[in-house]
């Protein structure tokens, strides 16, 4: 009992037949030498850099990706204490043009925002102000923004849900106001992300252990929200997530420590992860599958594995 689906795995094969050449489709990073508990994450929107943040080091950790958004290809750079602002810093997010970051904590239950006067650069950050999210989350976990900064979108394992504010002045924190909330029926819901138009928005929490897929037939409107689908069980206990042009997902390990990155073979699509075969009706049903062995195609240039486990 207890376990989940979770699907096989693909590797390509440089050479046929020759699993010595194996290489993951879903890419994968520790981060725990930096951060021995990772919350949250944001990739820059050219996939040329990340960032981490948790609440062992309190800071938030910069990385160069040599390859653009494949996060097994990091290398830490430096970082920046967010301590003096918030002791328990679970959440980051970015203004789109690198010059000012958010960080959310369940210390101060605010959105504590930052100016860095060199683009990405966070050692370049200053802190510039704060807004309280204490009257509608208690434990903030995840901040995201709409991409011309009008709208803020926090999430916690106290309301279980999505509370949406709209700012007067783009990305000026001190200008937000409260407009309304949904539900996901997630126990310990903590992460949220958004495709670039708003019609899809993507939760998980620690307690599933999957993501699930919202239609919004108002873009950016929470309260329009539908379930779609649900992906197949990913990793324990997802920390939070990210949708990076519209079909690379990123989702924070936070049992294993480490950031998994996901392609969509369809845009927005949670279903079409590339690399995973994904199951059809376990997770609805209740009918767990408990999978074993592995597989190689018949040209010998992919193995597959599967596990019944869960999978970090």
């Amino acid at each position: 009992s207890g376990q989940i689906f979770v699907p096989p795995e693909q590797y390509n094969l440089s050479t046929a037949w020759d699993i010595l050449t194996a290489d993951r489709k879903v890419k994968s990073f520790y981060v725990g030498s930096d951060e021995g508990t990772p919350f949250g994450l944001y990739v820059k929107p050219d996939g040329t850099k990340m960032y981490v943040v948790g609440t062992t080091g309190d800071d938030i950790n910069e990385y160069d990706l040599s390859t653009a958004y494949d996060v097994s290809t990091a290398s830490y750079n430096q970082k920046f204490s967010v301590s003096a602002q918030e002791a328990n810093p679970r959440g980051v997010e970015f203004k789109t043009d690198g010059t000012k970051m958010y960080v959310v904590g369940t210390s101060g239950d605010d959105i504590n925002e930052y100016t860095l006067s060199t683009a990405w650069d966070v050692s370049t950050a200053s802190y510039s102000q704060n807004f309280s999210v204490s009257g509608q989350e208690t434990n903030p976990y995840s901040v995201r923004f709409k991409p011309d900064g009008t709208k803020m979108y926090v999430t916690g394992p106290t309301g279980d849900d999505i509370n949406e504010y709209s700012l007067s002045t783009a990305w000026d924190v001190s200008t937000a106001s409260y407009v309304q909330r949904f539900a996901t029926g997630e126990s310990t819901n903590i992460g949220v992300a958004f495709s670039s138009d708003g019609t899809k928005m993507y939760t998980c929490g620690q307690s599933l252990d999957y993501i699930k897929e919202w239609n919004l037939s108002t873009a950016w409107d929470v309260s329009t929200a539908t379930l779609n689908q649900i992906s197949g069980g990913l990793v324990n206990n997802p920390g939070n997530i990210q949708l990076v042009d519209d079909n690379k997902f990123y989702v924070v390990a936070s049992y294993s420590d480490r950031i998994h990155g996901y392609t969509l073979n369809t845009d927005k699509d949670i279903r079409s992860i590339d690399g995973i075969v994904q199951g059809d009706t376990e997770l609805e049903t209740g009918n767990y599958d408990n999978l074993f062995g592995c597989a190689i195609s018949s040209d010998g240039t992919k193995f597959f594995v599967g596990d019944y486990d869960v999978r970090d």
